[in-house]
């Protein structure tokens, strides 16, 4: 396997993760439910571990800020438009 500088794994890691955001995003037909339910973790626990790494960080970033990050938009005009 290819050594990776910690830096470039850092930058994987972070291209890996806008995708999967960019992936969700797009699929607004699976619902949070589905998600839990065939993988164990849905778009709001998304939104969790990226605000406690922002809190590992030093930052501070509210629950509803965190969301609107992974949803794209506000959590509420999100569950509007597109929960079932």
């Amino acid at each position: 396997m290819t050594e990776l500088t910690e830096q470039q794994r850092t930058e994987l890691e972070a291209a890996a993760f806008r995708r999967l955001v960019a992936h969700l995003r797009e699929r607004s037909d699976v619902q949070n439910i589905d998600l839990m339910n065939l993988a164990g973790f849905c778009r709001n626990c998304l939104s969790k571990w990226y605000r406690a790494a922002a809190e590992e960080k030093g930052l501070v970033l509210s629950d509803p800020e965190a969301r609107e990050i992974v949803y794209g938009m506000p959590y509420d005009k999100w569950k509007a438009q597109f929960q079932k």
